[in-house]
């Protein structure tokens, strides 16, 4: 093996449009957070999944402090998060598009305690939040699981280079 010294760059150089170039590099799936929330859907899309723990059963995704959707939709009883496959690109980029119009067209599944999954996606999940944990511009949210459901086999829709797919 043979070693090189390479220079890492410093924190004067970590600015925020290199960082994302360089976390983009890093595919990750996406999901929708939904709920009816005071009667109406409120949702959003996020590609920051992954599962935490098995005993308690925790997933989590994180959210930007600025987001609008979240004060609302944090106030579900329950979230439905549903893992979008490859054909959903479409349907990501309306939820992540103007809350009134994000669930135009979408048909939808609402549980008895109001968390809101799609019925085509790969994997469905009841949570409640478990916690939140402040993580400089975003928050952690971990969620528990109180149901799942998966019968898809498709492809997961990636989330990569700052567009929906693999990008070389």
């Amino acid at each position: 093996m043979t070693e090189h010294a390479v220079p890492l760059a410093t924190n004067q150089d970590l600015d925020p449009v290199r960082l994302r170039q360089a976390f983009g590099i890093f595919p990750s799936g996406v999901v929708a957070v939904a709920a009816q929330v005071d009667g109406v859907l409120a949702g959003l899309a996020a590609s920051s999944f992954t599962s935490v723990s098995l005993d308690p059963p925790l997933v989590s995704f994180s959210i930007a402090n600025t987001s609008k959707t979240w004060p609302g939709l944090r106030r579900a009883t329950h979230l439905g998060i549903t893992i979008l496959a490859d054909r959903h690109g479409g349907l990501a980029r309306q939820l992540a598009g103007p809350p009134a119009t994000r669930f135009d067209g979408v048909e939808v599944l609402i549980g008895p305690d109001g968390a809101v999954t799609l019925p085509d996606g790969l994997a469905q999940f009841d949570t409640t939040i478990y916690r939140e944990v402040e993580a400089g511009d975003h928050t952690i949210v971990l969620l528990r699981l109180h149901a799942v459901q998966h019968a898809d086999h498709s492809l997961p829709l990636v989330f990569h280079r700052s567009a929906f797919g693999l990008r070389a």
